[in-house]
């Protein structure tokens, strides 16, 4: 049985203050459960014990730890049939994409189990031979990290997962929108044998929770990953501190479609990564430009793939596409489409809430041409199931248009030939690019964006190093 309640120095328990929040299904708006709802005196608890408990996590081997870490990975794919559910209840996505994520989940268990081991340090000859000379990678100490709702699961496995195997301990805050996969995950790494204190999941009031990782001398790191605008608000009370700080802002990622790939293949691949998640995903591609010649045939072929999509409950069977995860969000993609119908964008097919769900915060996948510039949609996150479609000339044209966003977190290209790769992956300004992958996260390559898309790498050897220090060792014999 899941236990749904904060986890606080191994002990399940409710907020001090009693406050409850009220997790509601998207699709339906009706109650899902009441979670704790806690404040500054339970993220303090919290500290105190990761702060305990972290010598001695950091003390065990990176092979003890890596058992606890392999045994949360097992035990996640063998409950998928009960964990995706709740994912589909708490945010919307399909059950389909819900067991996807927590397939993902368990693979960042398995990585960083292994990567651990591999917190490699370095002997450095020294100029005089009654020296040595050593660098040490240690764990930096109590991580703090503050998820979003859309990977409910993934985003704090990412995090977790790396810190964990790096020696570090932890007190997670995931969103008070979709908390209840994340206190799933607690309970399965509870179940595991995660030591007392090691592992601790504070649900509650944002701003309260957030000061409190900002202002304790305790929390040595805070990652991050949400709006751009809480991210400057965690630079600036960092600052007092100087705090350590990972931050992942998500992005207005692009895509170039050449006209040497197959129309009907690209249209495919587009639907497919720009709905996934009602749009709701930071590496999402949003913008899109076609080359000239193959332009029309592409709004065309993605039309039809759009009109494929089947909207509805998650929990139904053949529902490809869910709700937005709140209300405000649906009427965020209101507003960014009327915007740039104002201006003189067409909807090519969507742009309303559709008729025939009365209930729950949907919006129709959008398809929007003629779009320009001075639109919101050509420069701001949308972060639900609108695409904007535009033509460009040449590589030159399509980098420069692809690179008008103050955002870097990802960026795309389809193209079959290869010079074209190249100057795609070498010209597009984001952290992270794909060629013929709108899809391209992965436990083992590195995720983070640039510019106002944050700092910071999740996955591979540098989401390992995240959550360490060096340490350079002078010793005179």
């Amino acid at each position: 049985m899941m236990r749904y309640q904060m986890l606080i120095d191994g002990q399940w328990t409710d907020a001090r203050s009693g406050e409850v929040w009220n997790v509601i299904n998207p699709a339906t708006e009706e109650l899902v459960a009441p979670v704790p709802f806690g404040d500054e005196r339970d993220a303090d608890a919290a500290i105190d014990a990761a702060s305990r408990a972290q010598p001695g996590w950091a003390a065990m081997t990176a092979y003890e730890r890596a058992a606890i870490l392999l045994r949360v990975a097992t035990l996640i794919r063998e409950r998928l049939d009960e964990l995706a559910p709740i994912m589909t209840r708490e945010c919307g996505k399909p059950l389909s994409e819900a067991r996807g994520e927590w397939g993902a989940a368990a693979d960042l268990f398995d990585w960083f189990a292994e990567e651990g081991k591999r917190a490699y340090g370095r002997t450095i000859p020294a100029r005089k031979g009654n020296k040595r000379l050593l660098v040490l990678n240690q764990p930096v100490g109590v991580v703090a990290t503050i998820t979003a709702w859309n990977f409910p699961a993934y985003l704090p496995a990412r995090k977790w997962a790396g810190a964990l195997a790096a020696g570090c301990t932890i007190v997670g805050r995931p969103s008070e929108i979709a908390p209840m996969s994340a206190i799933a995950l607690v309970n399965l790494m509870v179940e595991a044998g995660m030591p007392p204190g090691v592992i601790n999941l504070v649900n509650g009031k944002p701003n309260e929770i957030g000061q409190a990782f900002l202002q304790s001398p305790l929390v040595d790191k805070i990652s991050f990953t949400g709006s751009q605008r809480v991210g400057q608000i965690l630079m600036r009370g960092a600052a007092d501190r100087i705090k350590k700080l990972s931050l992942e802002l998500g992005g207005s990622a692009p895509v170039l479609i050449f006209d040497d790939y197959d129309v009907e293949k690209a249209a495919e691949q587009a639907v497919a990564a720009k709905f996934r998640n009602a749009g709701q995903v930071c590496i999402s591609p949003t913008r899109f430009y076609a080359q000239q010649s193959i332009f029309e045939d592409f709004v065309e072929a993605t039309r039809e793939k759009i009109g494929q999509l089947v909207l509805g409950d998650g929990l139904q069977d053949g529902i490809t596409t869910g709700p937005l995860v709140t209300a405000v969000g649906r009427d965020r993609a209101v507003t960014f489409v009327d915007d740039a119908r104002a201006k003189g964008a067409i909807a090519v097919t969507g742009g309303q809430r559709p008729e025939n769900l009365s209930r729950g915060f949907f919006y129709e996948p959008t398809l929007l041409t003629n779009v320009s510039p001075m639109m919101r949609i050509s420069c701001d996150e949308v972060f639900g199931p609108v695409m904007a479609l535009s033509p460009f000339d040449d590589l030159a044209d399509g980098l420069r248009l692809a690179n008008s966003t103050p955002y870097g977190l990802a960026g795309y290209a389809l193209t079959n030939d290869l010079k074209t790769a190249v100057g795609v992956y070498e010209g597009l300004k984001f952290g992270i690019v794909g060629v013929n992958d709108l899809v391209p996260a992965t436990a083992e390559g590195p995720f983070g964006g640039i510019r106002e898309s944050g700092f910071g790498s999740e996955g591979s050897q540098e989401g390992l190093v995240e959550y360490m220090v060096r340490k350079f060792v002078s010793v005179g014999l």
